[in-house]
């Protein structure tokens, strides 16, 4: 039976790396020891406050349906975090709460997209940015920046692609999938340039407590224009190890927001209420959990960086913030490893799955096939042993 589906669905590109990642299962299915650097999301468990917080809500009772943008003493704790680590002034009604930051992403982009509007991306890109965009009817734009830039754009960048039908700009920083971090200059000249051209920035900040080596700024800090044009995203999933509770929020001018509010009233109503109180606790409770995660990702960030670069073949930089490291294989595309050929980022991936036993994401579902995507939210015990894996195959040919 051949069915009359939806074009657009029917458009939207499925995620390259799913063969990767469904033989990877597989075979640790059958009790093969598979080391993934694939995860994205902290391997360590959400902090006791947070999960005692919301043990006491569902005692409680607070289980029913909340306001479809979020309750307010979460939009509360919000604008009190907001204020005092991003220097960003916000009211309740500036704030939507959604069941993650994906989600936030996708209703931003439904509120200011209209048919035909183009949205820039940079090269390598997480790899939801283009269809959220598709899906809302808008065309990504890229950018392909390079590693020699810590894979950052600017303004001349922006000018080259700049076009008539030019809406919004979305920038990751700390950057899912490598890891850069834009400083303030760069922000500023950004803020300035699209204050000039009145173009949306949409940005991603959901890494910024996993910034290293500077701190994080938000581009809406600096004036009330360029804050204007800025939907802020963020969330509880990466820096309070809260993935699976799907608490994302958005900080934007309140005529957007109410355009945010009215999709997801229709949409999925409210995210998780149990969910929304624990993450209050989250934001308003003691920080050394998230201070002592970043402490171990930081380490395994500089072994990861500094084993990668002495093995033949293959380099990285090191990243500023995030928990990923995108490794340089030209060297080893063309190779032969293991009785394979390398043409591409696809191939190299399962030479390390099938030969070496360890599960990485192919640059090719980041739009950059020259890279392979590590991620250090594992154990140090599995990053020694994954890297030594890809040395002895890498190395052996």
């Amino acid at each position: 039976m051949k069915f009359d589906l939806s074009k657009k669905g029917l458009n939207i590109s499925p995620s390259v790396t799913l063969e990767i990642t469904a033989r990877a299962k597989a075979m640790k299915d059958e009790g093969i020891d598979v080391i993934s650097f694939g995860a994205g999301e902290p391997d360590f468990i959400t902090p006791k406050n947070i999960r005692q917080e919301g043990i006491r809500i569902i005692e409680e009772g607070l289980v029913k349906y909340t306001p479809a943008s979020g309750i307010i003493e979460l939009k509360k704790a919000v604008c009190e975090k907001l204020k005092k680590e991003n220097g960003l002034e916000y009211s309740p009604s500036n704030i939507i709460i959604s069941s993650g930051a994906k989600h936030s992403i996708y209703n931003a982009l439904m509120a200011i997209i209209n048919p035909g509007d183009e949205v820039i991306v940079g090269v390598p890109y997480w790899v939801s940015y283009p269809e959220l965009i598709r899906i809302s009817g808008g065309k990504p734009v890229y950018i392909h920046t390079k590693e020699d830039r810590d894979f950052k754009f600017n303004v001349s960048d922006l000018d080259k692609v700049l076009t008539d039908n030019t809406k919004a700009v979305i920038l990751n920083s700390p950057s899912n999938p490598t890891g850069s971090i834009y400083n303030e200059k760069e922000l500023k000249e950004i803020a300035n340039w699209a204050v000039k051209n009145n173009i949306f920035i949409i940005s991603d900040e959901i890494y910024e407590q996993l910034a290293y080596d500077e701190k994080h700024k938000s581009i809406a800090s600096f004036n009330d224009d360029i804050k204007n044009l800025t939907i802020v995203i963020n969330g509880m999933s990466k820096a309070y190890a809260m993935t699976g509770w799907r608490i994302g929020y958005a900080a934007a001018h309140e005529d957007i927001v109410k355009v945010m509010s009215n999709l997801q009233s229709h949409t999925t109503s409210n995210p998780c209420s149990i969910s929304q109180y624990a993450s209050v606790a989250g934001l308003l409770g003691d920080q050394g959990s998230v201070l002592e995660m970043k402490k171990h990702f930081e380490k395994r960030r500089n072994y990861m960086a500094n084993t990668i670069n002495k093995i033949e073949g293959l380099s990285c930089r090191k990243p500023g913030g995030a928990f990923y490291i995108m490794v340089n294989i030209t060297k080893v595309k063309g190779r032969i490893l293991d009785g394979v050929k390398v043409n591409n980022s696809l191939d190299f991936a399962k030479v390390l799955l099938d030969k070496g036993n360890v599960a990485v994401i192919p640059g090719i579902g980041f739009g950059d096939d020259d890279y392979i995507r590590l991620s250090y939210a594992t154990s140090m015990e599995n990053i020694e042993e994954g890297l030594k894996r890809i040395k002895s195959i890498v190395e052996s040919n």
